[in-house]
């Protein structure tokens, strides 16, 4: 792969306001697909040889890619840029966003299922905060809201991709998600 090329992909992965398709990156470079997925690779295995001296990475989600900082360096990043300290999650929140993760596309009936209990407000709570979003509904009895995790739910949880997410847990599985 040329360096021009893996260039090229970097620049226009660090300008893009959001994530961007493989496909897309093969149109505008007018290269074909398998290209841009070797320059991807290349600038996958660049930032992950030696992470702990890199600032930046490569998110993957749901086919969509998007250069973001590490989560190492997020506490220096909110100090340069003011940011107030980040809110931690509550317990149901944290469950809520275990079961989208795992089981996304899912519906609130489905969750409620798993959490046993009525999960409203903490979805209100996670969308509001651009953790998880409606991606589209279901085919069961009044067609339900599918909710999915967030390209921010990867980058507060300091993962590439869902992929990166742990197995589940065999003594988990008894109460089963």
């Amino acid at each position: 792969m040329t360096e021009n090329i893996v260039g090229k992909l970097e620049a226009l992965l660090f300008i893009a306001p959001m994530g961007v398709t493989s496909t897309q990156l093969a149109e505008v470079l007018q290269i074909p697909k398998r290209k841009v997925e070797e320059g991807i690779g290349e600038l996958l295995a660049h930032y992950t040889s030696h992470s702990n001296i890199h600032g930046l990475r490569i998110q993957n989600h749901h086919g969509k890619l998007q250069l973001t900082t590490s989560p190492e360096v997020a506490a220096d990043i909110e100090h340069f840029l003011g940011l107030e300290a980040t809110t931690h999650l509550s317990q149901a929140a944290l469950e809520t966003l275990a079961i989208i993760a795992y089981k996304e596309p899912v519906t609130r009936p489905q969750i409620d299922a798993i959490r046993g209990v009525n999960s409203d407000g903490v979805l209100k709570s996670l969308l509001r905060k651009g953790l998880i979003q409606e991606v589209g509904r279901g085919e069961g009895p009044g067609r339900p809201i599918l909710y999915s995790s967030t390209p921010e739910f990867l980058q507060q949880f300091g993962l590439n991709s869902i992929s990166e997410l742990p197995p589940i847990l065999e003594n988990a599985k008894k109460n089963p998600m």
